[in-house]
């Protein structure tokens, strides 16, 4: 089967909405993809205030945004679709929204971009509200992508996405694990912003700091770092619990983003740890496979809009080095647009009513069916 798809993500670092034009084939259970066609929209300022400000405001303006958001979404495709040539062309549309209120000890996640209106403006099907069935089954609706990883990308076994928040997965025999590490570009980016730069291009910023221990002792030590996966993190873990610690520490921007940016490693060097620790004991206790890891399992692909901070993948390169880990920076359409190409995935599952979010994952009760489809 081919099903000629469109993919929309909207990160939490609120860079931009990516949409791309995916070709799918499923032969016997076994998917390739390839991209057609691929951009970012860049927010507007007004955008950019809409979207950060949406979680205060009062529940009728917030449904109006909602509303809103969508036919903003809605237009954007169809921009995208009149840029490339696209008409007639494709098939679903899947949705993934922006990400507003996430509280999974209350059963509850909220996307902002209406799927009614998408399909409205677009007059092609739409699948939206991939999340909400995990989380109504009592798991953490995130992360979501490890199902395309394992369809798309299966020759890898540990696979990290520095986005706005960074969450890393990786497969074990018989079952797939997941969860977000920490917050990524939402705090490096709103440090940047009290220099006057949109981010810290390539890491320059944070390059020419000090790391800070005492700071980065404080970091290290927060709660969150101690619980056991299944877990997630919404935006205001970044934006009001990390982010105020290290802009009111005392410490100059430069040393804020250096010490940050060492957060992330570390983080990302216990969650590898931890991954490749506990892939090894469920390989020795399982007599169908082989007693050693083999050596791709030991390389960690890294996308999403921080796999472009040349200085943190760096210290990655490094911190990683200590428990064997080898990080690989794919190709930049595969690093800008992987949770867009695996949206229009989710999309696609959800179309032929296959599961497509994994509980081992989320926490979640059973496997589920994901998205709400909306029909024109």
């Amino acid at each position: 089967m081919v099903y000629r798809t469109i993919g929309i993500m909207s990160g939490s670092a609120l860079d931009g909405l990516d949409i791309v034009f995916v070709e799918f084939h499923e032969n016997a259970r076994k998917w390739e993809y390839e991209i057609k066609e691929a951009a970012t929209y860049e927010y507007s300022k007004e955008w950019i205030e809409k979207l950060r400000n949406a979680t205060s405001l009062k529940a009728r303006d917030y449904l109006l945004l909602h509303t809103e958001y969508g036919h903003y979404i809605g237009e954007a495709v169809n921009r995208f679709v009149e840029q490339f040539g696209l008409q007639y062309k494709v098939q679903l549309i899947a949705s993934h929204g922006h990400t507003t209120f996430h509280i999974p000890s209350k059963k509850m996640t909220a996307q902002l971009g209406d799927g009614a209106a998408i399909a409205a403006v677009t007059s092609i099907n739409v699948v939206s509200d991939l999340r909400a069935i995990d989380m109504a089954l009592g798991g953490h609706g995130a992360p979501i992508v490890p199902i395309g990883e394992k369809l798309l990308l299966g020759d890898y076994h540990l696979f990290l996405n520095i986005g706005g928040i960074t969450n890393l997965s990786y497969s074990q025999p018989h079952t797939y694990i997941a969860f977000d590490i920490c917050p990524g570009n939402r705090v490096l980016n709103m440090l940047a912003n009290k220099k006057g730069k949109p981010y810290d291009d390539g890491g320059q910023i944070a390059a020419s700091g000090t790391v800070r221990p005492e700071l980065l002792t404080m970091l290290d030590n927060l709660d969150y770092y101690q619980l056991p996966y299944p877990k997630s993190l919404a935006n205001d873990f970044g934006t009001d619990v990390v982010y105020p610690l290290v802009a009111g520490s005392g410490y100059s921007v430069e040393d804020g983003l250096r010490t940050y940016v060492e957060h992330i490693a570390t983080q990302v060097r216990n969650a590898a740890e931890l991954a490749i620790r506990n892939s090894q004991l469920a390989v020795e206790g399982d007599t169908k496979t082989s007693d050693q890891l083999p050596t791709a399992n030991r390389q960690l692909l890294v996308t999403g809009g921080g796999a472009h901070n040349t200085f943190l993948i760096d210290r990655l390169r490094e911190r990683l080095k200590e428990v064997g880990v080898e990080v690989v920076v794919p190709d930049r359409k595969l690093v800008d647009f992987k949770e867009a190409i695996i949206m229009a995935l989710i999309g696609v599952l959800r179309w032929r009513e296959e599961n497509n979010v994994f509980s081992s994952v989320t926490g979640a009760s059973r496997d589920s069916v994901g998205g709400a489809v909306w029909v024109v």
